[in-house]
């Protein structure tokens, strides 16, 4: 069951208030009144599915950098047995490279295990993340277009390699809107920019209501959040404002960038109550701050991400993503893949934990969790013994847990050395409609008119994987 805000200040006590009834005039308190009911001047105001959704919220867990999929969810016996193999590839990105003229195979670093009652395998990397299989849509056959960070990065978020295009968090939050107006739909929470700087989050020519929010953890999650003013006095300021914005409107053409930016100051207005209280992790019990592996009063690491996640999707927030770049860079590991150690711990006990806290409270039934990275690494380097592992669009790991996931399978496979999907590949737009069916939007009904075309998160491609789905 989702517990929304119980603060009252939201936009519609606050119209009905008697501060806004003495401040506004009769005539436009009624006519915002009466929009508000119907949600035509607020641009996230919740909104139907295209037809009954499994998820009502996504937590999207995003690993910057590049994991490498034969070390941690993709095991493949027949590389550690070749290892050494000069391998031929005759493909531009292999042959156009220097230091590739040759290559060689690179046996994966770390033992694979089965485990839970599906039996899947998993890396000693993941240790607390493969007690949670029997829960788990992992997806071996991912494929994307680019195999430079920024393009990829951008694909993955925006499902376009090349070009500025609104993110998957901010088409959700377009689709959707959101049942708690004191919070912002879409948040973003992590430590640093990754690739693709702010368009990971961006609604681009999407309403700018759509925009994630960015949370850096730390003492002040989000700057600027504590008023300068007295409340009432801001109430007064903010009917004043209402007043002014509505004959600003009225004189005008129908401006969904000026309603967003008016929505913009109202949301503000309610996250100086919404966001202290939900970034306020003391309040967790000492039981559940240990299954993060979060030290109270610590406000940093993938385990606060985690726990702060869980809190703002049960205040109503539809997206989520956190930003994994790790405690000093990221899983780009081309110097040396003993990296993936310590970033993996970074993560690996939050995750769990995150994944436990959810069943328990009996959120994973309708929270999809999305475990995702921008591609994988090569099975192979220019010397058998070269320490790390170079970027691998061609084929790399991704998997799901919760709302409308069938638990516990593995959905396609790699070929022998985890070079190319062998069986039932996916592509990154195939696993953006999925993502948005599973939240009961069809991806390609999902458009939005821009430039004399109509845009869609998938553009012209992709299919829902329906075989992962329950």
């Amino acid at each position: 069951m989702r517990h929304l805000s119980s603060c009252s200040c939201d936009r519609r006590d606050f119209l009905r208030s008697s501060v806004a009834g003495s401040l506004l005039m009769p005539g436009i308190l009624q006519q915002l009144l009466a929009e508000d009911a119907k949600g035509s001047s607020d641009p996230l105001a919740p909104k139907e599915p295209h037809f009954a959704a499994k998820a009502k919220r996504v937590i999207f867990l995003f690993m910057t950098g590049g994991v490498s999929h034969v070390d941690t969810f993709d095991p493949k016996p027949r590389l550690s047995a070749d290892v050494g193999k000069e391998v031929k590839l005759d493909h531009p990105e292999i042959k156009d490279r220097p230091g590739y003229e040759r290559i060689f195979l690179k046996r994966p670093q770390w033992e694979f295990h089965k485990h839970g009652e599906c039996g899947t395998e998993v890396s000693t990397l993941f240790p607390h993340v493969a007690r949670h299989v029997d829960e788990i849509a992992l997806i071996r056959s991912m494929h994307t277009d680019h195999s430079n960070h920024y393009n990829a990065t951008l694909g993955m978020h925006t499902g376009s390699f090349n070009f500025a295009r609104p993110s998957m968090g901010a088409w959700v939050s377009y689709g959707l809107g959101t049942e708690n107006r004191n919070l912002p739909s879409f948040v973003v929470i992590a430590p640093a920019q990754t690739y693709a700087g702010t368009q990971v989050y961006a609604s681009d020519f999407l309403p700018g209501a759509h925009q994630g929010t960015l949370v850096m953890p730390g003492s002040e999650p989000v700057a600027n959040i504590k008023p300068r003013v007295a409340m009432s006095l801001q109430e007064r300021e903010l009917a004043a404002l209402a007043e002014m914005n509505q004959r600003h409107r009225q004189s005008r053409m129908a401006d969904p960038h000026l309603t967003a930016r008016i929505r913009t100051f109202e949301t503000a207005f309610g996250m100086q109550m919404a966001v202290p209280d939900v970034f306020d992790l003391n309040k967790e019990s000492d039981a559940t701050l240990a299954l993060y592996g979060l030290e109270r009063g610590s406000a940093k690491g993938f385990a606060w991400q985690c726990l702060a996640a869980r809190r703002l999707i049960e205040q109503g927030v539809r997206f989520v993503e956190l930003v994994d770049t790790g405690s000093s860079n990221n899983w780009d590991s081309h110097g040396d893949m003993m990296d993936h150690a310590r970033l993996a711990k970074n993560v690996d006990q939050p995750i769990a934990g995150l994944l436990t806290d959810l069943r328990s409270r009996g959120l994973l039934d309708d929270t999809l969790v999305v475990w995702a990275t921008e591609f994988g690494r090569t099975p192979f380097n220019n010397s058998a013994d070269a320490k790390g592992r170079e970027h691998h669009n061609w084929a790399f790991s991704t998997w799901m847990a919760g709302a409308g996931v069938k638990p516990g399978i593995v959905y396609g496979q790699t070929d022998e050395y985890g070079m190319r999907p062998a069986e039932n590949p996916v592509h990154v737009n195939d696993f953006h409609a999925t993502i948005l069916h599973l939240m009961g939007l069809n991806h390609e009904k999902l458009t939005y008119r821009h430039s004399g075309r109509d845009y869609r998160l998938t553009d012209v491609a992709g299919k829902v994987v329906s075989d992962i789905l329950v």
